[in-house]
């Protein structure tokens, strides 16, 4: 059995987004990745949200290091100011990065615990000597272990999403209306999924980009000739403001802010109702079978068909078990990071430039990256990942100098909020300033005023929420 960690690969735990260019920067090191994706294909998170369109372009999709390693495969860029589809991202990008990484790329392959060989996390002793373990679960029942030198988890949060329920726990009732719940925005071009809410009343949960989307799509569907009837209830823990739906023009990520005001245009011409300040306890089904929230203060909504749970995605990290963590006790993001992009403090998307040292643990060798390393924070951007990434595998590879270098400046975000602070029923007095190009909040009467085009709005893409 191996027993030191030289000469082993670093182990990449997801072939997304993040894992992919983190496979390509450990490559350009010269240092051997091995991706373990517990999907059949590469990118198998992204795919599951092919439909929606993200809302940054090409330009900022694209690992600078995985350019370099596609170059010699006659890989063709796509037009750098367009906005990708995530099945676009996944086929015209994502795949062709793992078919150029070849067999360091294990497809089916699902890690069910890493530790540190002969050490579980209570042993100190040559603790740090030691390779790290990966036990892996194979798609064909096969389980097998293998060492590496370091670890790098993109898992994402994709697998775990965030339950109705304002507690952070199921609603009651949530988990035996399941079969009326999904925690991902339908895709209305499929004829099934279009059938389900065609025609129906369906409660949307969540005050993200995630729910602006899907706000969006159910007032496409109203308008459309097989859509009568179409009606959504927007269901908001806090109160409406003029941040609510983003920084619109102001936001230098254009797209996200059409989105937000898409949504906006949805709730103005009336193809959805706003409830706010609603926290939901528990999902009721009445006796025609239709759901009927309830919330913390005692108050029913009418009946609805079908509930879009929106309310944020968190990490997995039951695997990581018997490593030795420093995570942040509210985010559950590593605590050099989670100051950084804790949205108490933070009512925007803006981070702080961050690399290897924000990203470690008490347990030298292990990084979380991409989407997990926000934990449960919002608003985190491709362009992100792909920073961090850089920045550990240089770091891995010994070339500090590169490692603690800032290589990164990100646009500031309109969507803020998401939790803490911005989760008040009052926090349209209180949210005044941050760091959002936007003027202090007003109130904003919905129903009334100029709504944006409809033109405009189906010009506008559907916001990434996972890894764009």
């Amino acid at each position: 059995m191996t027993t030191t960690p030289e000469g082993l690969p670093v182990a990449v735990i997801g072939a997304g987004p993040a894992g992919l260019a983190a496979a390509a920067h450990l490559t350009e090191r010269g240092l051997l990745p091995l991706v373990l994706e517990a999907g059949p294909a590469a990118a198998s998170a992204v795919r599951e949200w092919a439909h929606v369109r993200l809302f940054s372009t090409w330009d900022e999709l694209i690992d600078p290091a995985a350019e370099k390693l596609l170059a010699p495969t006659g890989w063709t860029r796509p037009d750098a100011a367009t906005y990708p589809s995530g099945g676009d991202w996944a086929e015209q990008y994502l795949q062709p990065l793992a078919d150029a990484l070849g067999d360091r790329v294990r497809l089916g392959a699902r890690v069910t615990g890493v530790s540190r060989t002969g050490r579980d996390r209570i042993v100190d002793a040559d603790r740090e000597r030691q390779p790290f373990v990966v036990h892996i679960a194979h798609a064909d029942g096969r389980e097998e272990r293998v060492f590496a030198r370091a670890v790098i988890d993109a898992s994402g949060t994709w697998s775990t999403p965030s339950p109705a329920g304002a507690s952070g726990l199921p609603a009651l009732g949530e988990e035996a209306a399941a079969d009326r719940i999904t925690y991902r925005v339908p895709d209305l071009q499929d004829p099934a999924v279009r059938a389900r809410y065609a025609g129906r009343r369906t409660a949307v949960i969540g005050s993200g980009a995630s729910a602006f989307t899907a706000l969006a799509s159910l007032a496409g569907l109203a308008t459309a000739d097989d859509g009568a009837g179409t009606k959504g209830v927007w269901v908001l823990r806090r109160g409406i403001s003029g941040s609510t739906f983003g920084g619109g023009s102001a936001d230098q990520l254009p797209a996200r802010g059409a989105l937000g005001l898409a949504a906006k245009a949805a709730v103005d011409e009336g193809h959805a109702d706003a409830v706010t300040g609603f926290r939901t306890e528990a999902i009721e089904r009445d006796t025609d079978g239709r759901l009927v929230l309830v919330g913390e203060d005692g108050r029913r909504l009418d009946p609805v068909d079908e509930v879009i749970v929106l309310t944020g995605l968190r990490p997995d990290l039951g695997f990581l078990g018997e490593l030795r963590l420093g995570l942040d006790d509210r985010l559950q993001a590593p605590t050099g990071l989670a100051p950084l992009i804790d949205p108490n403090q933070h009512s925007c998307g803006t981070v702080y430039p961050h690399g290897h040292r924000e990203l470690s643990h008490p347990e030298a060798g292990i990084y979380l990256v991409g989407m997990k390393s926000y934990g449960r924070a919002p608003t985190f951007l491709a362009m992100t990942g792909y920073e961090q990434v850089r920045s550990v595998a240089a770091a891995l590879a010994g070339d500090l100098e590169a490692a603690d270098r800032v290589e990164l400046t990100l646009p500031e975000t309109g969507v803020c909020g998401g939790a803490g602070l911005f989760d008040a029923p009052d926090a349209a007095k209180t949210d005044a300033g941050g760091c959002c190009a936007t003027p202090e909040p007003a109130l904003v009467q919905l129903g009334v005023g100029k709504p944006v085009t409809a033109e405009s709005a189906d010009e506008s893409p559907a916001g990434g929420c996972c890894g764009s």
